[in-house]
């Protein structure tokens, strides 16, 4: 049994229900809308984002769910789904989980109306059941996410990032909406603050080593993820790895390898110069003891709940979050 059919164990009922509301929750009365949302839905990825809120709202319950943890998941992968579709424009994407991407296929302006539809379909499933705390969540994990992306793109400009901007970047972009999933699960099923705020807490710290994870796979050459290696820097993106590189680099190396972001990032031989220099510099295992050091964070939270069949799951999913290949 893979790993994520191990996490999947104590919700496998819920997830299969789960498929069938996120289907209805995203159906429409127009044709193509439907043609798009069913190439959607068979092209689905591993489903985390769900999975959290679900086994988040088992541990704190002792094993129920509610029909508003169902309407929760279900916003939460509909405004995933559609930061995908639209981060897929932004990028000038053509693949999306080994496919097409929705504006491969019916291009930018129906891709960018799709993906405000289905923020549209999140926020009104919330309104329509009277879920306005759960409402909360999202909006504040939607507001985060654009925010994160905005100062990614002006400090890529600019090339000022430092370790902490990095760590806000990632916050918001990355861990906000892990942060809501686990806010929500607990939510759904608690009205107690302090048991919220620490699933809260629980969610950001696992979505920071999650993107950690992620930014390393551009030093890596043989990354399955499919992501060309080097590719954050050729987008002028600095990384954890390489900002402790950099910082840690003499006058001369840390100017040569600052003009390579700034005017050589599409040179293939000095990019892969780059990436050695910041292996070399330990910029990798900085990064990989930062990773670890969430994940801590994350797990101590964790042991203050009872053992559970959920709870040994979400043990599981931080394991995987920062031991997975791709």
């Amino acid at each position: 049994m893979n790993i994520t059919s191990q996490i999947k164990q104590p919700i496998f009922d819920e997830m299969e229900l789960f498929e069938k509301k996120f289907y209805e929750s995203m159906s429409s009365k127009v044709a193509l809308l439907n043609r798009i949302m069913y190439y959607i839905v068979n092209r689905k990825g591993k489903q985390m984002r769900p999975m959290f809120v679900f086994l988040t709202a088992k541990m704190i319950s002792g094993g129920t769910v509610e029909e508003r943890t169902y309407r929760g998941a279900c916003v939460i992968e509909l405004i995933h789904t559609a930061t995908l579709v639209h981060d897929d424009v932004v990028d000038d994407s053509n693949r999306r989980r080994g496919f097409f991407s929705i504006n491969a296929l019916w291009k930018n302006k129906i891709a960018v109306l799709v993906g405000d539809y289905l923020l549209s379909k999140g926020l009104l499933l919330s309104i329509d059941h009277g879920d306005f705390d759960l409402l909360r969540i999202i909006s504040v994990a939607v507001r985060e996410m654009s925010e994160g992306e905005l100062l990614q793109i002006e400090k890529a400009r600019r090339l000022d990032i430092t370790e902490e901007v990095y760590y806000e970047i990632i916050r918001k972009k990355t861990a906000t909406l892990i942060t809501a999933c686990c806010a929500l699960g607990a939510r759904s099923v608690s009205d107690n603050e302090i048991i919220v705020e620490q699933m809260r807490k629980f969610g950001e710290l696992i979505g920071m080593a999650f993107q950690i994870k992620d930014d390393l796979f551009d030093f890596l050459t043989s990354n399955i993820i499919g992501k060309p290696v080097g590719i954050d820097i050729k987008e002028k993106k600095k990384t954890l790895p390489l900002i402790y590189a950099l910082r840690m680099a003499n006058e001369k190396d840390r100017k040569h390898y600052f003009n390579t972001i700034k005017k050589y990032n599409n040179d293939t031989k000095r990019v892969k110069e780059l990436i050695e220099f910041v292996k070399k510099s330990g910029g990798l295992d900085y990064a990989i003891g930062v990773m670890k050091d969430f994940q801590q964070k994350a797990k101590n939270i964790l042991n203050e709940f009872p053992d559970q069949d959920a709870k040994k799951s979400l043990e599981l999913m931080l394991d995987y979050v920062i031991e997975r290949k791709y």
